[in-house]
């Protein structure tokens, strides 16, 4: 049972990979969900990807993963409000990813707090 709990937090932090693999893979669709009034929407996508990219590397090796956390929550938290509020009157998937990027948001913060390697911000 232990070996079934510890798989969460590799699969929480894998599961980012499939995230980073549409940015990478389908870079015009990831581009399309950024509103107009952005710049380089190309660009912002790619750039999120690598941010994405990050998260993960600082999470497998354990250096500023908590940071790291914290600002993927806040990432999530402005996907919230940049790009799936404006969107969610018109397309119900975007009320159901709002959804889910809370909790994405708890998860993420909850991984701050107890998986963590380095404290940076204790």
């Amino acid at each position: 049972m232990k070996l079934i709990f510890a798989s969460g937090r590799w699969l929480f932090i894998l599961s980012f990979f499939l995230y980073t693999g549409l940015h990478f893979g389908l870079p015009e669709a990831g581009a399309e969900m950024i509103p107009s009034f952005f710049p380089a929407r190309i660009f912002l996508n790619y750039a999120t990807g690598v941010l994405v990219t990050a998260f993960i590397i600082s999470c497998l090796i354990g250096k500023y993963d908590q940071l790291a956390s914290l600002l993927m929550a806040l990432y999530v938290l402005l996907t919230i409000f940049f790009i799936h509020i404006p969107r969610a009157a018109d397309n119900t998937n975007d009320m159901l990813n709002i959804f889910r990027n809370i909790m994405v948001i708890g998860a993420l913060l909850m991984y701050a707090k107890a998986f963590a390697k380095d404290r940076f911000l204790a």
